[in-house]
């Protein structure tokens, strides 16, 4: 039995980067969005997500799809300034709009990262046009089977009301490909 799907959480965001004013998850309703959160020190964020989703949205750049980077700072705090995130989507040449994750008043997590549950970077969350969360993906996610997702969200109706997949089960071909925020280590 499929469990009915539920609405994502509203994005928690102290900065935008790449728009000319701050996006929600409501207004892109009738879009597929695919939100990967990073953290610019993560090695797996860089060899492996980040190119995904620069990829995705060069792939489906002419399709209802919004592609959001989710700068989710849970570790080294210090050194994660806004200053830096702007250089390092300068030099990484990053042009999908950018979000930096809420810090939380009372935990290393931010509050975006906590609304979805998120293990730590990099994570992918597919959200479908209806603005139901589809899909959680932590680490390194398989560029077919998230192509193969979000090509199906697309071609369903905004009002379907069955569950997808659970998820796209990731590998890790190669070394770090995933850091966890709860147990601090990498996978």
């Amino acid at each position: 039995m499929n469990a009915p799907l539920t609405l994502a959480a509203p994005l928690h965001v102290s900065r935008w980067f790449n728009v000319a004013s701050p996006l929600t998850l409501e207004s892109l309703r009738g879009r597929v969005v695919v939100l990967h959160a990073f953290q610019m020190l993560c090695p797996g964020c860089v060899a492996h997500g980040l190119p995904q989703a620069q990829r995705i949205a060069q792939s489906f750049r002419t399709r209802a799809v919004s592609v959001i980077g989710l700068h989710s700072v849970f570790e080294h705090h210090a050194v994660m300034t806004e200053a830096a995130l702007a250089a390092f989507i300068h030099e990484y040449r990053l042009e999908f709009p950018i979000a930096v994750d809420q810090p939380a008043a009372d935990s290393p997590i931010p509050l975006t990262m906590q609304a979805y549950g998120l293990r730590g970077t990099p994570s992918l969350i597919i959200i479908d046009r209806a603005g139901r969360l589809r899909s959680t993906l932590f680490g390194h996610a398989d560029d077919l089977q998230v192509g193969a997702l979000i090509g199906a969200l697309l071609e369903a109706p905004h009002t379907l009301g069955v569950t997808a997949s659970a998820g796209v089960a990731g590998g890790c071909p190669s070394g770090v490909c995933a850091h966890d925020a709860v147990s601090g280590q990498a996978g």
